[in-house]
């Protein structure tokens, strides 16, 4: 089984977070999540590879110096095409099984992707960890790496459990906290900063005052909801 981390262009990540980051503060966070991602991965001693899937050269940098390989996808289309294509490229070389990860779970622990690998069934087989509010996929491992075509998006969840069903596939469905909390919006961020584990994505929120700017945030919005009903009833 080989682990993909599907990558784009790390500055132009995490666009939702435009209200309470910079451009420059977004792509920093990513480029933490994604080593907290590296960091787990590399640690599963039953993985026979990681790979980041990606054009961006921040991204091959930061995968060489974790000791990850690099794999280019040709071309910036997305996670869905990026996955495709290495899926296609893990087959050609006779790879049995790919694992996908994201790379804005920092919270994912090297104990829950081995978690992912002991439920994965023998090929062909499926097994998909769901987002918080099990709407996205945020870990699928594949049995072989094409057993079915992946589209990624926030409500990729259960279209994915109906294509394996449909296809007769070994499914399994683990809820693990870790991978189960991806980084999009100012309510992941608080979630993430509420967590007593230690990441490089916690230390930088900590490190540049994220956190005090987070409930500066909340309290704005708030204030804001209470002069909108105010002026409404007037």
């Amino acid at each position: 089984m080989w682990a993909v981390i599907p990558i784009k262009h790390v500055n132009e990540a995490k666009h939702r977070l435009a209200s309470i980051l910079s451009p420059g503060e977004r792509q920093a966070l990513f480029e933490a999540m994604f080593e907290d991602v590296l960091t787990a991965a590399l640690a599963v001693p039953t993985l026979e590879k990681v790979v980041v899937a990606t054009v961006c050269p921040t991204a091959c940098e930061i995968a060489k110096r974790h000791g990850a390989s690099a794999l280019s996808t040709g071309q910036d289309e997305g996670q869905t095409a990026a996955v495709a294509r290495t899926a296609a490229t893990l087959e050609t070389q006779g790879i049995e099984g790919m694992l996908m990860l994201p790379g804005d779970i920092p919270l994912v622990t090297t104990e829950e992707i081995q978690t992912v690998l002991a439920v994965h069934g023998n090929s062909p087989a499926m097994t998909i960890v769901p987002a918080r509010d099990e709407l996205g996929s945020n870990c699928i491992a594949l049995s072989p790496p094409t057993a079915t075509p992946l589209r990624f998006g926030t409500n990729s969840y259960f279209p994915h459990l109906d294509t394996a069903r449909r296809l007769g596939l070994e499914l399994h469905t683990p809820k693990l906290p870790g991978i189960g909390l991806d980084i999009d919006t100012p309510e992941d961020l608080k979630k993430l900063c509420r967590q007593p584990t230690r990441t490089r994505a916690q230390e930088y929120l900590q490190g540049r005052r994220i956190v005090q700017r987070l409930s500066d945030f909340e309290l704005s919005n708030s204030q804001t909801f209470v002069r909108t009903t105010r002026t409404y009833r007037e």
